[in-house]
C-alpha cells in the first residue's frame, strides 16, 4: 500500500460492520458464502470487540481475529479494522472507577451501556493506547488490512465530563489559550455579576448552577470539550502513524453532530466516514440526508469520501421504527453515491439476536437470505460493481453554504432575544430551497477562499470575527453573490456585542443598520411585500433596519414594523449582498432565493419535477426520486426516463 487514500482500490466500497465475535465460528463460512453472494468486498470489523481481544488487563487474545482477517483475504473481502477502543471492557470499569463519565450534576455514569470512558482519564487513555499498538504490530503486514478505524462516533453519548480531572484539563486548556488570567478574565467578561478570577484553581466547568452561567464559559467549555475528545482520536491516529504510514484512517462522523467541530476533525482522517440513519416515515428527512452527504464531501475538501453506516431497514432507537419502503434503501445508497460517496456500507452485517441493537435491521435480518431485505442488498452490491468507473470522480458546485460549529455552538447559548432561533432549522430551510432547484451545493468554512463560488449563502453565522467579516466582504467585492440571514454578524469570538449598531462587522458590506431585534413569539405570523406586490408571511425573527445604501426588495406589512425593510441588496465592490432580516416562509423563501440564483447567473443540473433529485458527478448524472409516485424526467440526448417510487437512474451524460 503506498498511499493514504482509497485510490488504490479498483472498485467502490460494499458492506457493513461485521461483528463475528457475537456469533459461533460454523457461522463464519455462512458469512462468507452470503458476502460473496451479495458483492461484499469490504467490512467494518472489530469495533465493540475490546473485551474479546483483552479479556483480563494486559491479556490478549487475537486467535479469533487472526482467523477472521485470514476468512475475509480469502474470499476476496478488506477490512476497514477498528481499534476496538469505543466500549471499554466491564473490568476497566470495575478496577479503575475513575475511567467512567461525570454528568453536569455530578452523577457517575455506570457500566452496562457503551462508550462508558471519560475523555479525561489517564487509566482509559494508556488502556486504549496498548490495545491499538498490540492491533497495529500484529496486523500491519496483513494482506486483508485497507482501512483504520479509530473508535466508532466519538461523542455519541459522552460529549464532556465533568469529572475533577476534566476540570483540572479545563484549566490547563485555558492558560494555553489566554497565557494570563487577565487575558481570560477581559474573554470571559467576568467584570459582569462579579466572576473575575484571581487564580486558575478557582476555575470550574459549567456545571449546574443557580441561574445563566457565563456564556463564554460556556463556549470555551464546548471548545475544550470537542478538543479533548479529539485528543483520544490523535492519540490514536499517532500510533497508527508510525506502525502502518501508510494505510489510510477515518473515524465514523454523525453528520450535522453538535458537539463536535468536524472541520477541525477532518484534518486528522485520510478518508471522511460517515454514519447516516434518515427516518423514512418522514419526507424532509430525504432533504436533510442530501444536505449531510454534501456537507461530508466538503469536509473532505470535495475527496471521495465513504457511508460508512446506513440501516438496510428499521432502525431500533426511534419511538416508533418506521421500516424502509421497496426501494428506499437504494434511494439513500444513491443520495449518497451522486454526492461523492467512494463507499457504500451499512450496520450491520449480519442482525444481532441479542443485546440493545437486536432490533435495528441489518443487511441479513433475523429471516436470514431469502428475505426482501437481502434481494435488495444483493441488487445493490450488483449495481455498485458496475459503477466501479465513477470512484475517482468528483461533485462540482457552484454554490456554498457557510456553516461554522463554533457560531452554533454560540448561537444556541441561553439568555438570547429569542430561544426559537436555531441554527439547522435554518440550515435546512436555506438548503432545501436550492435542492429543489437541483443547484449543486458545498459547505464552507467561514474563513476559507470562496472566490471559486458564484453563490454563498449564510444562513446564520452569530458569532463572526474581524477576519471571517473580511473574507466575506472579499468575496462579494471581487464580483460574488452573497445572502446573509438574521442574526449574523452579532458578536466577536468571545461572544461579545459588536458596538455601533448591528450586524457589526458586516454593516458596511449589507448597507444596513439594525438598532433593534424584535423576535416574534412562537405562533407569531407576520407579513412582507416585494416591490412586485407578491406577498408572503414571515415568522420567529424581525429586524428593526435602516438602510445605509442598501435598497429594499421586500417590506413589512403589519404593526409597527410597517413599510420598514425586511429583505435588502446592496451592491458592494463588483458583486451583490443580500439580507434577509425576518425568516420566510416557503413561498417567501422560493422567491427569495430565486432573486440571488438569478443574481448569481446559476444554472441547475437539471429541470426535474417536484421530489426529483438531480445531481452531476462529473459525467455522471442522478436522478433520484426519493417520493412514493412514479415521475417522468426528460434528459438531453436521452429521452424520457422513467422513474418508478423510491427509484433513480444514473447514466453518463455528455451535456
Amino acid at each position: 500500500m503506498t498511499s493514504r487514500d482509497l485510490s488504490h482500490f479498483d472498485a467502490l466500497l460494499f458492506g457493513g460492520d461485521y461483528n463475528p465475535d457475537q456469533w459461533p465460528e460454523d457461522v463464519w463460512q455462512d458469512d462468507m458464502r452470503l458476502m460473496r453472494e451479495a458483492g461484499v468486498n469490504c467490512v467494518s470489523l472489530g469495533i465493540f470487540s475490546w473485551s474479546k481481544l483483552e479479556p483480563q488487563p494486559g491479556q490478549y487474545d487475537f486467535g479469533w481475529l487472526d482467523r477472521v482477517m485470514d476468512l475475509l483475504h480469502a474470499n476476496g473481502i478488506w477490512a476497514d479494522l477498528a481499534t476496538a477502543t469505543a466500549s471499554p471492557p466491564a473490568w476497566m470499569a470495575h478496577r479503575y472507577p475513575q475511567s467512567l463519565p461525570v454528568t453536569r450534576e455530578g452523577l457517575r455514569l455506570s457500566f452496562g451501556s457503551r462508550q462508558q470512558y471519560s475523555p479525561h482519564s489517564q487509566v482509559y487513555k494508556d488502556y486504549a493506547a496498548q490495545l491499538v499498538e498490540q492491533l497495529a504490530e500484529r496486523y500491519k503486514a496483513h494482506p486483508a488490512l485497507a482501512m483504520w478505524h479509530i473508535n466508532n462516533e466519538y461523542a455519541c453519548h459522552i460529549a464532556e465530563c465533568f469529572s475533577d480531572a476534566g476540570a483540572q484539563a479545563f484549566r490547563v486548556w485555558l492558560e494555553h489559550k489566554y497565557g494570563t488570567l487577565d487575558a481570560l478574565n477581559q474573554a470571559w467578561g467576568t467584570a459582569f455579576w462579579s466572576q473575575r478570577y484571581s487564580d486558575w484553581a478557582e476555575v470550574t466547568p459549567p456545571r449546574s448552577a443557580p441561574t445563566f452561567v457565563n456564556p463564554t464559559l460556556q463556549l470555551d467549555w464546548k471548545r475544550f470539550s470537542s478538543d479533548a475528545i479529539l485528543d483520544l482520536m490523535k492519540r490514536e491516529e499517532a500510533i497508527l502513524r508510525r506502525i502502518t504510514p501508510n494505510v489510510p484512517i477515518t473515524t465514523n462522523f454523525m453528520g450535522f453532530f453538535k458537539p463536535l467541530d468536524y472541520w477541525e476533525w477532518a484534518k486528522h482522517e485520510d478518508v471522511v466516514s460517515d454514519d447516516a440513519y434518515p427516518d423514512p416515515s418522514s419526507p424532509v428527512e430525504q432533504i436533510f440526508n442530501a444536505m449531510r452527504f454534501d456537507l461530508m464531501r466538503s469536509l473532505g475538501g470535495g475527496r471521495p469520501w465513504i457511508l460508512m453506516e446506513q440501516s438496510a431497514s428499521a432502525v431500533n432507537w426511534r419511538e416508533r421504527n418506521s421500516r424502509k419502503q421497496p426501494g428506499q434503501m437504494r434511494v439513500n445508497s444513491l443520495q449518497a453515491l451522486a454526492r461523492g460517496a467512494r463507499g457504500i456500507l451499512f450496520f450491520q452485517w449480519r442482525q444481532s439476536k441479542a443485546g440493545a441493537e437486536k432490533f435495528h435491521a441489518a443487511m441479513v435480518p433475523h429471516a436470514g437470505g431469502d428475505s426482501r431485505i437481502f434481494r435488495e442488498v444483493t441488487a445493490l452490491g450488483a449495481e455498485l460493481k458496475s459503477l466501479a468507473a465513477m470512484r475517482e470522480t468528483k461533485v462540482q458546485a457552484e454554490a456554498a453554504i457557510v456553516f461554522d460549529w463554533h457560531s452554533w455552538w454560540a448561537l444556541e447559548l441561553d439568555a438570547h432575544p429569542s430561544a426559537d432561533v436555531k441554527l439547522i432549522p435554518l440550515l435546512v430551510h436555506h438548503y432545501r430551497a436550492l435542492y429543489h432547484r437541483n443547484i449543486a451545493l458545498d459547505f464552507a468554512h467561514p474563513s476559507q477562499d470562496l472566490s471559486r463560488y458564484k453563490l454563498v449563502v449564510v444562513p446564520n453565522l452569530y458569532l463572526m470575527s474581524d477576519d471571517v467579516a473580511a473574507n466575506l466582504g472579499r468575496y462579494v467585492s471581487a464580483g460574488g453573490t452573497l445572502l446573509v440571514s438574521p442574526f449574523s454578524g452579532i458578536v466577536n469570538q468571545n461572544d461579545h456585542v459588536y458596538l455601533g449598531g448591528y450586524p457589526g462587522p458586516l454593516r458596511e458590506m449589507l448597507g444596513v443598520r439594525i438598532e433593534e431585534f424584535a423576535p416574534m413569539q412562537l405562533n407569531e405570523r407576520s407579513e412582507v411585500v416585494t416591490r412586485d406586490e407578491e406577498s408572503f408571511a414571515c415568522q420567529t425573527w424581525a429586524d428593526v433596519l435602516r438602510l445605509e445604501g442598501a435598497q429594499g426588495l421586500a417590506m413589512f406589512t403589519k404593526g409597527s414594523l410597517d413599510g420598514q425593510a425586511a429583505v435588502t441588496r446592496h451592491r458592494f465592490g463588483q458583486g451583490t449582498a443580500f439580507y434577509a432580516g425576518t425568516v420566510l416562509d416557503e413561498a417567501g423563501m422560493s422567491w427569495l432565493m430565486n432573486t440571488v440564483i438569478s443574481a448569481a447567473q446559476l444554472q441547475p443540473v437539471l429541470d426535474t419535477p417536484p421530489g426529483i433529485e438531480a445531481v452531476r458527478r462529473d459525467k455522471w448524472l442522478f436522478l433520484i426520486n426519493t417520493t412514493d409516485a412514479p415521475a417522468s424526467v426528460a434528459v438531453p440526448g436521452r429521452g424520457a426516463v422513467t422513474l418508478k417510487p423510491f427509484d433513480g437512474w444514473v447514466g453518463e451524460v455528455t451535456a
